[in-house]
């Protein structure tokens, strides 16, 4: 309860005979400035005027404030100019009875200890129903305002899986950050016309939360996983945002990616390129086979089908390019016996090359 007595009039920088249009533009003119969300150094400022225009745009309430604080109504006609509105006025503890000095003093003399003490308390008495009455009055506002629900931001997060975990699926822990109602002030960014130390005025908290997400077997590049509810909560009973996943697969080693095709490529010894033979090709599924014809050159492309990637009814195969590599190591029996093949060999690879 308040228990000073404050000159509304001079808070707002206005005279007593405002319209309560000019009084409605000016107070949203001092709350645009003052506001705490945009000035931090207004907060106190910004609950004086609030409290005045409280008092001062209620009819019954203006009126008794005035009475009790001595204002009237000017008989010049009011300016709209800032000059006039920032004028002073007479302070709000100055009584009215005051204007005529020689009759108060009469008056005065004739008023006992106790009758000054039993008016002095009727004065503050009044004044203290005028801001009780202003304050069950927002209090009865704030209860019969209905909010209406609001549904929670959506959040959007990358994802990075192998060629592999596409293929197969997988879990991946996913880290968001994600908003919800402070707990301190449910939302209203003020508490007792402060800021909420909780949330710096913000009306809600951060948090890191780790989700575990499912992606699907034969899920594609830049495929995008929606989750309902897991995106910002809610305010006011209104549902939870959702979760959007995009799915970015990175480049593998060995395969590369050809619509629904598999394409890699295999080195083969000397000799089984000569004399042909099985072959295992890894797969993400399980190892294929691939059987190499007598005399395969370098560069042959071979095709393994219904071992590629799926998609609708769909599936593609493994496409295999063979190169004819020489082991990094090679014995000496190797060497004698590549001595030997190389006597007897009578063809000649180069004898067209001009």
């Amino acid at each position: 309860m308040l228990k000073s007595h404050k000159n509304y009039y001079e808070i707002l920088g206005v005279t007593p005979d405002i319209e309560l249009f000019q009084l409605k533009s000016i107070y949203r003119r001092l709350v645009r400035k003052y506001h705490p969300d945009v000035n931090p150094d207004g907060e106190t400022f910004f609950k004086d005027i609030t409290e005045a225009y409280e008092v001062l745009s209620d009819e019954k309430l203006k009126k008794q404030y005035d009475t009790i604080n001595g204002f009237f109504k000017s008989s010049k006609k009011s300016d709209t100019s800032d000059d006039v509105y920032r004028k002073t006025f007479r302070k709000a503890t100055e009584p009215s009875f005051e204007k005529n000095e020689s009759a108060q003093k009469s008056k005065t003399e004739n008023i006992n200890e106790s009758k000054k003490i039993h008016n002095e308390k009727q004065f503050t008495d009044v004044i203290n129903d005028i801001i009780d009455g202003f304050s069950q009055k927002n209090k009865k506002t704030a209860k019969n305002k209905k909010l209406e629900p609001k549904k929670g931001a959506d959040i959007y997060a990358d994802v990075i899986i192998s060629l592999k975990e596409s293929i197969t699926g997988t879990h991946k822990l996913v880290n968001i950050i994600t908003t919800s109602i402070c707990p301190k002030c449910g939302g209203r960014k003020f508490i007792n016309g402060s800021k909420c130390p909780e949330c710096s005025g913000k009306g809600e908290i951060t948090q890191h939360q780790k989700i575990n997400v499912t992606i699907p077997a034969n899920i594609k590049n830049s495929s995008k996983l929606r989750l309902p509810g897991e995106g910002k909560k809610g305010m006011h009973g209104g549902k939870n945002g959702d979760l959007y996943l995009k799915i970015t697969i990175e480049p593998d080693s060995f395969f590369k990616v050809d619509g629904i095709d598999l394409l890699c490529e295999v080195p083969i010894s000397p000799y089984e390129a000569v004399l042909g033979g099985d072959i295992k090709i890894p797969s993400f599924n399980s190892e294929v086979t691939l059987t190499l014809p007598k005399f395969t050159k370098a560069g042959q492309v071979f095709r393994i089908s219904g071992a590629g990637l799926k998609k609708n009814n769909l599936v593609g195969d493994i496409i295999v390019t063979v190169k004819i590599q020489i082991p990094d190591s090679i014995s000496e029996k190797e060497i004698v016996l590549y001595k030997a093949l190389k006597d007897i060999s009578g063809a000649s690879l180069r004898k067209n090359l001009i």
